[in-house]
């Protein structure tokens, strides 16, 4: 097995953990999506259930969307500016 600097460490971890909460953005995104796509008498029952119980999905979108930003961005510089890869 090769060897690993530690800063390519870090930077993988650090990727991961933004990953990771976009897919958590996402998973809680889904009930949204669902109801959005398919639109059926069960959705909107889920949906008014969720919003009753305090259920926000803008914080998914703005949390989501504020990981996925960063993580791109951190991932372009790594690549194009440590790897030589972009």
């Amino acid at each position: 097995m090769g060897t690993q600097s530690t800063a390519k460490t870090i930077f993988l971890l650090a990727s991961m953990v933004g990953w990771l909460i976009v897919g958590a953005a996402l998973m809680y995104l889904f009930p949204t999506l669902a109801d959005q796509i398919v639109g059926s008498d069960l959705t909107h029952l889920w949906m008014t259930n969720l919003t009753r119980s305090g259920y926000q999905p803008s914080l998914a979108w703005t949390g989501g969307g504020i990981a996925l930003d960063i993580t791109t961005v951190m991932n372009l510089v790594w690549y194009q500016r440590f790897d030589g890869r972009v």
